[in-house]
């Protein structure tokens, strides 16, 4: 019996571990999380499009619940496997206390042991989690503000303007739509090359240029873990597929412009002292959601990435 308890705390762990390293599997620039800021509008979901009818919330981010931040910043806290806050943290200790009690002869519960508790477990870890997800948020949907619509623009370089962008946007003070014009378009479509080039590169200072300290911060970790397993992911061969706007306002002195980008790229693990490659390196089309910030006047720059 204490092997069993032994076998079922290592099943538990492992499943944990994959839990947490799951988006590792799903590398290129950003590692396919949902990170960043959009201004005001980071924890409101941008307007669906042809291209991204929805996208995933922001995980990671500098930037608290209703209350914008400046462009940039360096530091951002992980949210960990279960989520932040109170809920996040009593799922966790429940699995804690678990695998506490299976390790020293006592079950999960105590007096009910094996394989049946496991399960259980799970389930009411899945169940408070999907309470505490949906009462999160509401509590977002109650308390965020309504904003405008997304500004029009024409389509070029692959963009395409779509009649669903900004369609479920309401009037807002807190900031007004703007016009995203060709130039705009192709200087999206650029960064998405250029980024996607520098993070493969690893080349740090090319990023700086055109991603937040913010985005930074995460492309310069994601670079880091990877080097700790002796790889260097790289990509090649991007190009946009299909591309339309989804909202584009104005905040104080700051623009920004959320973009749907469906692009084909070959996103390979690359074993640093060989170059085999060892994950990935088949071809592959990518849909994610782009935020550009800028300056009013000046140039854009990446400020979050959303996976559709």
């Amino acid at each position: 019996m204490p092997r069993h308890r032994w076998l079922i705390a290592l099943a538990a762990i492992a499943t944990a571990l994959v839990l947490v390293c799951g988006d590792a599997a799903d590398a290129r620039v950003g590692g396919g999380f949902s990170g960043g800021s959009r201004g005001s509008r980071t924890f409101s979901a941008p307007a669906p499009t042809r291209t991204a009818p929805s996208a995933a919330p922001v995980q990671r981010s500098i930037t608290q619940p209703n209350r914008p931040s400046p462009i940039g910043g360096a530091t951002a806290a992980r949210p960990g496997l279960f989520g932040g806050g109170l809920f996040g943290g009593l799922a966790a200790g429940f699995l804690g206390a678990g695998l506490f009690g299976l390790l020293f002869g006592h079950g999960f519960f105590g007096g009910m042991g094996g394989f049946a508790s496991l399960i259980g477990l799970v389930l009411q870890i899945a169940l408070v989690v999907f309470v505490a997800r949906m009462l999160f948020a509401w509590w977002q949907r109650r308390n965020a503000p309504a904003y405008a619509g997304a500004g029009t623009g024409g389509g070029g370089s692959g963009f395409g303007f779509s009649p669903l962008g900004g369609a479920f946007g309401g009037g807002a003070s807190a900031s007004e739509p703007i016009e995203i014009a060709k130039a705009d378009y192709d200087a999206f479509e650029r960064l998405l090359g250029d980024i996607q080039a520098a993070y493969s590169a690893e080349d740090l200072n090319a990023l700086r240029a055109r991603v937040t300290p913010e985005m930074l911060s995460y492309f310069s970790e994601q670079m880091s873990q990877n080097a700790s397993r002796g790889l260097v992911n790289k990509v090649s061969g991007v190009h946009l597929e299909q591309g339309d706007l989804s909202e584009a306002w104005r905040e104080g002195d700051s623009e920004y412009a959320t973009v749907a980008m469906r692009f084909a790229l070959t996103d390979s693990m690359v074993d640093r002292a060989s170059g085999r490659v060892v994950e990935g390196g088949q071809p592959d089309v990518v849909t994610e959601v782009w935020t550009f910030v800028r300056a009013r006047g000046g140039a854009w720059i990446l400020s979050a990435i959303q996976q559709a």
